[in-house]
Protein backbone atom coordinates (compact mmCIF):
# COMPACT_ATOMS: atom_id res chain seq x y z
CA UNK A 1 0.00 0.00 0.00
CA UNK A 2 1.19 3.86 -1.00
CA UNK A 3 1.91 6.27 1.72
CA UNK A 4 -0.91 8.70 1.01
CA UNK A 5 1.19 11.42 2.94
CA UNK A 6 3.55 10.42 0.50
CA UNK A 7 1.43 10.31 -2.55
CA UNK A 8 -0.29 13.47 -1.65
CA UNK A 9 3.08 15.43 -1.06
CA UNK A 10 4.16 13.84 -4.73
CA UNK A 11 0.57 15.68 -6.58
CA UNK A 12 1.19 19.07 -4.81
CA UNK A 13 5.16 19.51 -5.45
CA UNK A 14 6.00 21.58 -7.76
CA UNK A 15 3.22 23.62 -7.88
CA UNK A 16 2.66 27.48 -7.65
CA UNK A 17 0.58 28.29 -4.73
CA UNK A 18 -1.51 29.91 -6.10
CA UNK A 19 -2.82 26.91 -8.22
CA UNK A 20 -2.86 24.93 -5.24
CA UNK A 21 -5.47 27.37 -3.21
CA UNK A 22 -7.38 27.92 -5.97
CA UNK A 23 -8.12 24.49 -6.29
CA UNK A 24 -10.31 23.01 -3.04
CA UNK A 25 -9.03 19.38 -4.31
CA UNK A 26 -5.47 20.18 -4.64
CA UNK A 27 -6.04 22.60 -0.84
CA UNK A 28 -7.64 19.69 0.62
CA UNK A 29 -4.91 17.49 -0.66
CA UNK A 30 -1.52 19.72 1.08
CA UNK A 31 -3.87 20.32 4.30
CA UNK A 32 -4.16 16.87 4.99
CA UNK A 33 -0.14 16.38 4.90
CA UNK A 34 -0.07 19.09 8.24
CA UNK A 35 -0.17 17.44 11.66
CA UNK A 36 -2.49 18.68 14.44
CA UNK A 37 -0.95 19.53 17.25
CA UNK A 38 -2.80 20.68 20.13
CA UNK A 39 -0.92 22.49 23.91
CA UNK A 40 -2.57 23.49 27.33
CA UNK A 41 -1.91 27.47 26.77
CA UNK A 42 -0.53 29.65 29.68
CA UNK A 43 -3.86 30.65 30.59
CA UNK A 44 -5.27 27.24 30.64
CA UNK A 45 -6.78 27.24 26.99
CA UNK A 46 -6.80 23.91 24.95
CA UNK A 47 -5.91 24.90 21.13
CA UNK A 48 -5.23 23.23 18.27
CA UNK A 49 -2.57 24.12 15.15
CA UNK A 50 -1.58 22.59 12.10
CA UNK A 51 2.20 21.69 11.67
CA UNK A 52 3.92 21.28 8.34
CA UNK A 53 7.66 20.13 8.73
CA UNK A 54 10.48 20.80 6.22
CA UNK A 55 12.40 18.49 4.69
CA UNK A 56 15.73 19.59 6.66
CA UNK A 57 15.93 20.34 10.41
CA UNK A 58 16.33 22.45 12.63
CA UNK A 59 14.70 24.91 10.70
CA UNK A 60 13.96 28.91 10.84
CA UNK A 61 9.85 28.59 11.95
CA UNK A 62 7.04 30.76 10.92
CA UNK A 63 3.43 30.94 13.04
CA UNK A 64 1.02 32.00 10.22
CA UNK A 65 -2.52 33.34 11.02
CA UNK A 66 -5.39 32.47 9.35
CA UNK A 67 -7.90 35.07 7.55
CA UNK A 68 -11.70 35.62 8.94
CA UNK A 69 -12.35 32.40 7.02
CA UNK A 70 -11.12 30.49 10.06
CA UNK A 71 -7.97 27.77 9.56
CA UNK A 72 -9.30 26.58 6.48
CA UNK A 73 -7.49 24.38 3.46
CA UNK A 74 -6.01 27.40 2.36
CA UNK A 75 -3.96 28.22 5.36
CA UNK A 76 -2.92 24.84 6.17
CA UNK A 77 -2.11 24.72 2.62
CA UNK A 78 0.36 27.53 2.87
CA UNK A 79 2.18 26.35 6.29
CA UNK A 80 3.27 23.38 3.61
CA UNK A 81 4.19 25.60 0.81
CA UNK A 82 6.61 27.23 3.69
CA UNK A 83 7.30 23.97 4.81
CA UNK A 84 8.64 23.05 0.94
CA UNK A 85 10.59 26.22 1.12
CA UNK A 86 12.43 24.97 4.36
CA UNK A 87 10.28 26.28 7.53
CA UNK A 88 9.03 24.80 10.23
CA UNK A 89 5.68 26.39 9.46
CA UNK A 90 2.61 26.50 12.34
CA UNK A 91 -1.15 27.41 11.34
CA UNK A 92 -3.41 28.59 14.34
CA UNK A 93 -6.51 28.62 15.37
CA UNK A 94 -8.23 31.41 16.91
CA UNK A 95 -11.76 30.12 16.13
CA UNK A 96 -11.33 27.45 18.22
CA UNK A 97 -12.19 24.55 14.99
CA UNK A 98 -14.83 26.93 13.39
CA UNK A 99 -14.50 27.39 9.47
CA UNK A 100 -16.71 30.18 7.92
CA UNK A 101 -17.78 30.01 3.89
CA UNK A 102 -20.12 33.04 3.89
CA UNK A 103 -18.83 36.78 5.53
CA UNK A 104 -21.65 37.03 7.38
CA UNK A 105 -20.72 33.83 9.29
CA UNK A 106 -17.14 35.05 9.05
CA UNK A 107 -17.79 38.40 10.53
CA UNK A 108 -19.90 36.58 13.38
CA UNK A 109 -16.91 34.17 14.27
CA UNK A 110 -14.38 37.22 14.76
CA UNK A 111 -16.56 39.02 16.76
CA UNK A 112 -16.76 36.06 18.92
CA UNK A 113 -12.84 36.08 19.78
CA UNK A 114 -12.13 37.69 23.06
CA UNK A 115 -8.88 39.80 22.74
CA UNK A 116 -7.34 37.95 25.56
CA UNK A 117 -8.07 34.54 24.71
CA UNK A 118 -6.43 35.59 21.64
CA UNK A 119 -3.27 36.93 22.86
CA UNK A 120 -3.22 34.05 25.06
CA UNK A 121 -3.25 31.83 22.41
CA UNK A 122 -0.97 33.57 20.33
CA UNK A 123 2.08 33.99 23.04
CA UNK A 124 1.80 30.10 23.79
CA UNK A 125 1.51 29.20 20.18
CA UNK A 126 4.63 31.35 19.24
CA UNK A 127 6.81 30.61 22.58
CA UNK A 128 5.99 26.77 21.71
CA UNK A 129 6.83 26.81 18.44
CA UNK A 130 10.24 28.90 18.78
CA UNK A 131 10.99 26.73 21.61
CA UNK A 132 10.36 23.31 19.43
CA UNK A 133 12.93 20.79 19.05
CA UNK A 134 13.23 21.39 15.31
CA UNK A 135 13.32 24.69 15.04
CA UNK A 136 16.56 26.96 14.42
CA UNK A 137 15.11 29.47 17.30
CA UNK A 138 14.40 31.91 14.31
CA UNK A 139 10.77 32.73 14.30
CA UNK A 140 8.74 34.87 12.11
CA UNK A 141 4.57 35.76 12.06
CA UNK A 142 2.61 35.73 8.60
CA UNK A 143 -1.14 36.86 8.36
CA UNK A 144 -3.58 38.01 5.82
CA UNK A 145 -6.52 39.93 6.86
CA UNK A 146 -8.29 39.75 10.35
CA UNK A 147 -4.42 37.52 11.09
CA UNK A 148 -2.37 40.19 9.60
CA UNK A 149 -3.47 42.67 12.45
CA UNK A 150 -2.99 39.60 15.26
CA UNK A 151 0.42 38.33 13.42
CA UNK A 152 1.78 42.13 13.98
CA UNK A 153 0.30 41.60 17.61
CA UNK A 154 1.71 38.85 17.96
CA UNK A 155 4.83 39.81 17.55
CA UNK A 156 4.72 42.46 20.51
CA UNK A 157 3.65 39.86 23.05
CA UNK A 158 6.69 37.57 22.66
CA UNK A 159 9.95 38.51 20.46
CA UNK A 160 9.49 37.76 16.46
CA UNK A 161 12.46 38.46 14.21
CA UNK A 162 10.03 39.14 11.33
CA UNK A 163 6.67 40.05 10.34
CA UNK A 164 4.73 39.80 7.20
CA UNK A 165 1.01 41.81 7.14
CA UNK A 166 -1.13 40.90 4.43
CA UNK A 167 -3.81 43.75 4.56
CA UNK A 168 -4.30 43.07 7.86
CA UNK A 169 -5.26 46.01 10.49
CA UNK A 170 -2.70 47.41 12.25
CA UNK A 171 -3.40 50.23 14.46
CA UNK A 172 -1.70 49.42 17.01
CA UNK A 173 -0.08 52.83 19.04
CA UNK A 174 3.67 53.61 19.33
CA UNK A 175 3.80 52.21 22.77
CA UNK A 176 2.76 48.62 21.47
CA UNK A 177 4.92 48.54 18.69
CA UNK A 178 8.17 49.15 20.45
CA UNK A 179 8.09 45.73 21.74
CA UNK A 180 8.66 44.71 18.15
CA UNK A 181 12.09 42.75 18.23
CA UNK A 182 12.24 42.13 14.18
CA UNK A 183 10.97 44.73 10.90
CA UNK A 184 7.68 44.22 9.70
CA UNK A 185 6.65 43.76 6.12
CA UNK A 186 3.73 44.75 5.05
CA UNK A 187 1.50 43.89 1.81
CA UNK A 188 -1.52 46.66 1.14
CA UNK A 189 -3.51 47.33 -1.76
CA UNK A 190 -4.58 50.97 -3.12
CA UNK A 191 -8.56 49.80 -3.61
CA UNK A 192 -8.94 48.53 -0.18
CA UNK A 193 -11.99 49.73 1.39
CA UNK A 194 -11.18 48.06 4.81
CA UNK A 195 -7.73 48.83 5.63
CA UNK A 196 -7.01 52.07 3.95
CA UNK A 197 -3.97 54.49 3.19
CA UNK A 198 -4.79 56.91 5.94
CA UNK A 199 -4.79 53.66 8.40
CA UNK A 200 -1.15 52.57 6.90
CA UNK A 201 -0.46 55.98 7.03
CA UNK A 202 -1.34 56.24 10.97
CA UNK A 203 0.69 52.84 11.60
CA UNK A 204 3.80 54.28 9.72
CA UNK A 205 4.04 57.37 12.17
CA UNK A 206 3.53 54.74 14.72
CA UNK A 207 6.51 53.04 13.87
CA UNK A 208 8.48 55.87 13.04
CA UNK A 209 7.69 57.05 16.86
CA UNK A 210 8.47 53.81 17.72
CA UNK A 211 11.66 53.52 16.14
CA UNK A 212 11.38 49.97 14.48
CA UNK A 213 12.20 49.34 10.96
CA UNK A 214 9.53 48.27 8.45
CA UNK A 215 8.49 48.00 4.88
CA UNK A 216 5.29 48.67 3.25
CA UNK A 217 4.54 47.58 -0.46
CA UNK A 218 1.60 49.08 -2.14
CA UNK A 219 -0.34 47.14 -4.92
CA UNK A 220 -3.17 48.36 -7.29
CA UNK A 221 -6.28 46.00 -5.79
CA UNK A 222 -8.55 45.54 -3.78
CA UNK A 223 -8.40 44.26 0.05
CA UNK A 224 -7.65 39.87 -0.45
CA UNK A 225 -6.02 40.68 -3.74
CA UNK A 226 -3.56 37.22 -2.76
CA UNK A 227 -6.80 35.17 -2.12
CA UNK A 228 -7.51 33.06 -4.85
CA UNK A 229 -11.03 32.00 -4.06
CA UNK A 230 -11.88 35.83 -3.80
CA UNK A 231 -13.07 38.43 -6.23
CA UNK A 232 -10.45 40.45 -5.54
CA UNK A 233 -7.69 37.99 -6.87
CA UNK A 234 -4.81 39.49 -8.37
CA UNK A 235 -2.21 36.79 -9.72
CA UNK A 236 0.58 39.60 -10.76
CA UNK A 237 0.55 41.12 -7.42
CA UNK A 238 -0.29 38.31 -5.11
CA UNK A 239 2.78 36.61 -6.78
CA UNK A 240 4.68 39.22 -6.36
CA UNK A 241 3.46 39.89 -2.68
CA UNK A 242 4.52 36.05 -2.39
CA UNK A 243 8.39 36.44 -3.51
CA UNK A 244 8.76 39.41 -1.37
CA UNK A 245 7.66 37.60 1.65
CA UNK A 246 9.86 34.68 1.09
CA UNK A 247 12.59 37.01 0.30
CA UNK A 248 12.07 38.85 3.71
CA UNK A 249 11.57 35.50 5.55
CA UNK A 250 14.85 34.61 4.12
CA UNK A 251 16.85 37.57 5.31
CA UNK A 252 15.11 38.03 8.37
CA UNK A 253 15.26 34.26 9.56
CA UNK A 254 18.29 32.80 7.98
Amino acid sequence: MPDTDITRRTLIAGLPLAAILADPRLARAAAETTNTMRITTAGGQTVAAALAHPANTPAPAVMLVHEWWGLNDQIKATAVELSRQGYLALAIDLFHGRVATEPDEARALTEKVKPEEADDTLSSWLQWLANHQDSSRKVGTLGWCFGGGWALRAATLVPADATVVYYGKVDLPAEQLARLKGPVLGHFARRDQFVTANVVADFERAMKKAGKPYTIHWYDAGHAFANPTGDNFSKPDAQLAWKRTLAFFGEQLR
